[in-house]
């Protein structure tokens, strides 16, 4: 489950049946109960794990903050605005966009006269890609760090050579030498005709560790398989090696960062 995941827990908690959300954010979802998992990183860790690359990897003290303004922009921008000031970043100004808007002048008029030495942007990647392309082209030429979402092909599609440099935290890593990453990215990519995406990652691993809890509990009765999945651990998701979940079934595992780099995920 993603998006829906929010609305389908509280069901499927009180059926007694195990979800395993692969990509849907809200925090409601594992709190609805002990019959839930995420594989995907909550918005306000994000957005926490953000301001420490940007401030202790990157050096960048002075950002312009630009929200989607929906539960998993705010909640992420919120983890960031959090974590900022234990970072040494000063947020100069915080911007929100609706979830239907294209056009950003106004916004980026306003970036341009904050005059800072980054920008933190949430959104999704068709979003994206229209506001890193019109803040390049008002002379914004500072770095620009997006959201998760932002990790899509599509993303530098649109942004076209606007979309070099952009970092995205808690990104897909391509690059993984490993064997099932690998055939899984060939023979997506044979199939669908273009390259998968963090999304596309996510839920078959989602799938891979449902059938291996299913596997560890030598039922498929879903209070053993809750129990079995919730004893995972260093299992090799085709994101990178998951260390456990916690006691809400929260994914604990690394963030990956990626920069585009000649027009590839890096």
């Amino acid at each position: 489950y993603s998006a829906s995941g929010r609305a389908a827990a509280p069901v499927f908690q009180k059926a007694g049946v195990v979800m395993i959300s692969a990509y849907g954010v809200h925090p409601d979802i594992t709190r609805a109960g002990d019959y839930m998992f995420r594989l995907v990183h909550l918005g306000e860790p994000q957005g926490a794990a953000t301001a420490l690359y940007v401030g202790k990897t990157l050096g960048i003290k002075k950002v312009s903050a630009i929200t989607m303004d929906n539960d998993y922009g705010q909640a992420t921008m919120d983890g960031f605005l959090a974590a900022a000031g234990k970072y040494g970043i000063e947020v100069l100004n915080k911007y929100s966009y609706s979830l239907k808007d294209r056009q950003f002048g106004s916004i980026v008029a306003s970036v341009k006269r904050d005059n800072p030495d980054a920008i933190y942007a949430t959104g999704y990647f068709f979003t994206a890609g229209p506001l890193v392309s019109q803040l390049r082209a008002a002379g914004i030429t500072v770095p620009i760090i997006g959201s998760q979402a932002f990790d899509s092909e599509k993303f530098v599609e649109i942004a076209g050579p606007a979309a070099e440099g952009t970092y995205i935290i808690d990104s897909f890593d391509r690059d993984r030498k490993d064997e099932a990453l690998q055939k899984f990215f060939a023979e997506f990519k044979n199939r669908a005709c273009y390259a998968p995406e963090g999304v596309a990652a996510i839920t078959y691993s989602a799938v891979r560790l449902m059938a291996d809890g299913i596997k560890r509990a030598n039922s498929a009765e879903p209070e053993k398989v809750r129990d079995a999945i919730a004893a995972t651990k260093n299992f090799p998701l085709l994101e990178g090696s998951m260390n456990a979940f916690n006691s809400l079934h929260e994914v604990i595992m690394p963030m990956s960062v990626n920069v585009i780099k000649d027009g590839k995920f890096t």
